[in-house]
């Protein structure tokens, strides 16, 4: 069960569009799917990158945009500071594989007002994008009150090294702790070895590690921690 935090409503008229943002054609189709089951929502676009996302945006004007963080060529949270600065009235929900307590802080604070899990049932797709059209932000309860925790107990947001890691970075960074070596997570992204090593280095050097053997086991243990 999701928790949400009251924002203004507003009324819902006729169907919602939904544009959907995601480069993987099978994932585009089985959401566009599960979103067509609903009597007050239709898909109105796909799109695969960020570029092809802002232009359905403007041409579509879209209530809501479903977006996941791993893009060709960009990241989903560079997305959503896009659509935030142009001012429009389009919300934006994440769909990813990854865990919330890795991405949502920084989802919310690009601009999103819902973080849904990949792994997650699908009814609680459904759910966020009601939920985020009411004005209202969708977050898993775990994670809500990891937000809570984090204000009432008056943690500074950056206390920690690893949120000086890009969005980028950190992705690359989960990556590691999984376990992935450097041409899997090259494949993964569609970027060069070259282009990960490059990361690899800025995250050491960011963490203030000597070597790839200690980025591996903080990687590895950051994200046990996580999960």
């Amino acid at each position: 069960m999701a928790t949400t935090i009251n924002h203004p409503s507003h009324v819902m008229l006729g169907k919602r569009r939904v544009l959907i943002v995601d480069d993987h054609p099978l994932v585009r189709r089985g959401i566009a799917e599960l979103i067509s089951r609903e009597a007050d929502l239709e898909v109105c676009g796909e799109a695969a990158d960020s570029c092809e996302a802002l232009q359905q945006i403007k041409s579509q004007q879209p209530d809501v945009v479903v977006v996941d963080l791993s893009l060709r060529g960009g990241h989903g949270i560079e997305l959503i500071e896009q659509v935030k600065q142009t001012g429009g009235a389009t919300k934006m929900v994440v769909l990813s594989v990854y865990d919330e307590a890795l991405f949502a802080e920084r989802a919310l604070r690009a601009g999103a007002m819902g973080y849904v899990n990949k792994q997650e049932p699908h009814d609680h797709l459904i759910d966020a994008i009601h939920e985020v059209l009411r004005g209202q932000i969708y977050l898993s309860a775990a994670m809500s009150s990891r937000l809570l925790h984090s204000v009432v107990g008056g943690q500074p947001l950056n206390h920690d090294p690893i949120k000086t890691l890009s969005n980028r970075e950190l992705e690359i960074f989960e990556m590691i702790g999984d376990g992935m070596a450097t041409k899997k997570i090259a494949g993964k992204l569609q970027l060069s070895s070259k282009t990960i090593e490059s990361h690899r280095e800025k995250i050491k050097m960011k963490l203030n590690l000597s070597n790839s053997a200690e980025l591996n086991r903080r990687a590895v243990q950051w994200v046990l921690e996580k999960r």
